[in-house]
C-alpha cells in the first residue's frame, strides 16, 4: 500500500490514437520511462471512420488508454505534439472523478518524479 498523496488524487485518462501500433507502443513505453504516465492500456485494432477533406473515410488505427496526474496532462500533449507522425493526432484528456483510491494512489506515485521531464527536453 502506499503512503497517501492527495484524497482522492486527481487523475486522468488520456486518450490518444496512430495509424501504426508499434510506433504507439514505443512512444507509450517512452511515456512510461520517463514517468508522465504511470501505464498505458493499447487496443488494436480499432475503425476510425471521420470526415476528412470533406468525405467520410475509413482507417484502421491503434488506441491507448494513458493514466497520469491531471498535473502532467499539458506536458503528455506537447510531448504527443511534437513526436507524433499525423500532423493532428487524436490526444485527449478525461478527468476520472472515482475509481479505486489505491489505483490512484500508485497513479499518482508513479508519476511522482515527472515533475521536469519534458522541460528537460527528453
Amino acid at each position: 500500500m502506499f503512503e497517501p498523496i492527495g484524497s482522492p488524487p486527481t487523475c486522468v485518462e488520456v486518450v490518444l490514437t496512430a495509424r501504426d501500433a508499434e510506433w504507439l507502443a514505443g512512444f507509450t513505453r517512452s511515456l512510461v520511462e520517463d514517468d508522465l504516465v504511470a501505464c498505458g492500456q493499447s487496443i488494436a485494432p480499432v475503425r476510425m471512420i471521420a470526415r476528412r477533406e470533406g468525405e467520410v473515410r475509413e482507417e484502421v488505427q491503434a488506441r491507448v488508454a494513458l493514466h497520469t496526474r491531471q498535473a502532467l496532462v499539458r506536458d503528455v500533449v506537447a510531448r504527443v505534439e511534437r513526436e507524433h507522425p499525423d500532423e493532428a493526432p487524436c490526444v485527449v484528456a478525461f478527468r476520472v472523478i472515482d475509481g479505486s483510491n489505491e489505483y490512484l494512489q500508485w497513479v499518482v506515485h508513479a508519476t511522482a518524479s515527472a515533475q521536469h521531464v519534458v522541460a528537460a527536453g527528453r
